[in-house]
């Protein structure tokens, strides 16, 4: 009589593994070409040059910030100071436009990295949680966004000739200049997650702290590098947006955090933490890009369609997220 091992699987369950598990990392890009498909198709001003470069601007600054939430959701934290970063980065750009573009790049990016730093300081250290600790960065960030303009009554203008302007409204061969910046952030955000040490601890820190520390990895160490990037990230897309919109706009960033946590998790990363793609993040945006865009083509819906499709469409993927990740784990 055969004997059975105990730790043999059917023969299908390794193929509906890796089944799984590529639908959890590509699934998002299936329904964003499909979804694109249909709006060719359907809407004849979609896949027009304009409207595509426009979507990819535009898309260019909330992805930026995605790239720093993806390394902090990895972890198993969140962020929700982003999106009052993300104003404060470009009125402080705008204002340090006056004295030159390294200073509109430098200060948003010393005021929001260290901002992100004692984020990670009190939640490593302390041990708070992440959730009240971001809470208050975002009330802090918006607090010093209204001293320096004074109530929100005082906007400050780029000189649309400087060079740092140039950052945001000129085109590389035919494409912005943010897009390109975006590209570059992404590449090498992706081999920091994927091809240094650095990742490799985010990964064993989302996926169990606890045997993280136990196998040497400097858990504090790397929760407060993951939100001092995320602080960075959200500082250096609002200057880039101050580039583009050539002022730094005070009302710019409320529930961008929302959307950024939004495009993160749609792109496959769980809110749990240890599983997560950089590329699946780029792609979480432009669905969430795109389908906004339908709707403005739609032009009978107004924009709180955007809100309700987005949330439901988020909630659907987060309940597919949960079925796959029990599947995973039965197979």
């Amino acid at each position: 009589m055969d004997a059975t091992h105990p730790d043999d699987k059917p023969l299908g369950a390794g193929r509906g593994e890796r089944l799984t598990a590529l639908t959890q990392q590509h699934g998002a890009l299936v329904a964003l070409l499909v979804m694109a498909a249909v709006a060719s198709l359907s809407f004849d001003s979609f896949a027009t040059g304009d409207n595509l470069e426009n979507m990819a601007v535009s898309s260019a600054f909330l992805a930026v910030v995605a790239l720093g939430m993806t390394f902090v959701i990895v972890t198993g934290g969140i962020d929700l100071s982003v999106g009052s970063l993300f104003a404060l980065g470009g009125v402080l750009a705008a204002w340090g436009s006056q004295y030159g573009t390294a200073a509109a790049l430098l200060l948003p990016l010393a005021v929001c990295g260290l901002i992100g730093l004692v984020n990670g300081l009190l939640i490593a250290r302390a041990r708070l949680a992440p959730f009240i600790v971001t809470l208050a960065a975002m009330l802090l960030a918006r607090g010093i966004l209204l001293s320096v303009t004074d109530e929100g009554s005082k906007t400050y203008l780029v000189d649309d000739t400087s060079f740092f302007a140039r950052l945001g409204q000129d085109k590389l061969l035919g494409i912005g200049v943010p897009v390109w910046i975006t590209a570059a952030l992404f590449v090498a955000g992706a081999v920091v997650l994927r091809r240094t040490r650095f990742g490799q601890y985010v990964y064993a820190v989302g996926g169990n702290e606890d045997a993280a520390a136990l196998m040497g990895a400097p858990v504090a160490r790397t929760k407060v590098a993951v939100y001092t990037v995320s602080g960075l990230c959200a500082g250096l897309a609002g200057a880039l947006n101050a580039a583009w919109l050539v002022s730094g706009v005070t009302i710019l960033g409320v529930g961008m955090e929302l959307e950024a946590i939004s495009a993160v998790v749609i792109g496959g990363t769980l809110l749990t933490g240890g599983f997560g793609f950089i590329s699946g993040s780029l792609v979480g945006v432009l669905l969430l890009k795109v389908i906004q865009n339908v709707i403005n083509q739609i032009g009978s819906l107004d924009s709180a369609y955007q809100q309700v499709v987005s949330g439901a469409f988020l909630a659907v993927v987060v309940i597919a997220q949960t079925w796959l990740g029990r599947r995973r784990r039965m197979l």
